[in-house]
């Protein structure tokens, strides 16, 4: 029993260094025993094991540690079919084009959202949205989209979190939340990101449960909340047309 402990103990302290990858390209072993609270010597034994594996390479000049090639060699196999971000691309290139502004896909992963799939805006002053950063879910458009149209237990579990910030009133936020269903979309202007606006609006699956939050995020001067509302029927049009998409 304590053998298989050990095991998956060891399994997660090698996953939690692959995902320190997620945050930056290369990293020092120092830095990285530092960032997943391990010992030198316990990080150094983990990166001679995944570099032999081929998941991590050492730079020999600088010391540094970055991905190696079976990473990408996984990535390779998967199903491009089945990938929904790849499949709606072709809809959000059509609403970025429409509206002018920069078009995201945001799904939940416990407390936080991640950004699954971009299309930048074409106008010189835009907001630039990287795919894969995780954000929180306190905060934004998207947030409160993700929220608010999930089943009563997950969002109790959500806004009762330890994450939550207690500066929050959940009675207020909770109207806001009642707002949204309400109206069917959500809006933000410089809630997390001073300058920046945006409007999402709710993606469901065939069984009826939201899937995704559609975005469009931009600077406060262009995307003013006059504005977001007369965009709201284009957006929750094009989110009912996604939500056909789903497999």
């Amino acid at each position: 029993m304590e053998e298989g402990k050990s095991t998956v103990r060891a399994v997660d302290r090698a996953l939690d260094i692959l995902l320190c990858f997620t945050s930056k390209t290369d990293w020092a072993m120092t830095e990285i025993a530092e960032h997943v609270g391990l010992h030198k010597s316990t990080v150094h034994r983990m990166l001679a094991t995944l570099e032999e594996k081929g998941f991590i390479e050492r730079d020999r000049a600088t010391d540094r540690y970055h991905l190696g090639l079976k990473v990408w060699e996984l990535s390779a196999n998967l199903s491009r079919t089945d990938d929904q971000a790849t499949i709606w691309l072709p809809e959000m290139v059509r609403l970025r084009d429409q509206l002018g502004e920069t078009v995201s896909i945001y799904v939940r992963d416990g407390a936080e959202r991640i950004r699954m799939q971009a299309v930048q805006s074409n106008q010189p002053v835009r907001r630039v949205a990287p795919v894969g950063v995780r954000l929180p879910l306190y905060a934004g458009a998207s947030s409160k989209v993700l929220i608010a149209f999930s089943e009563p237990a997950v969002r109790d579990s959500i806004l009762e979190s330890p994450s939550w910030p207690a500066s929050i009133d959940r009675k207020q936020y909770e109207q806001q939340l009642q707002e949204v269903v309400t109206q069917g979309y959500a809006t933000s202007f410089e809630e997390r990101e001073e300058g920046a606006a945006a409007l999402s609006s709710p993606i469901f699956d065939r069984f009826g449960k939201v899937a995704a939050a559609l975005s469009v995020s931009g600077p406060a001067s262009r995307l003013t909340m006059e504005t977001m509302r007369e965009y709201a029927p284009v957006m929750m049009e094009a989110s009912k047309r996604m939500g056909t998409m789903m497999k």
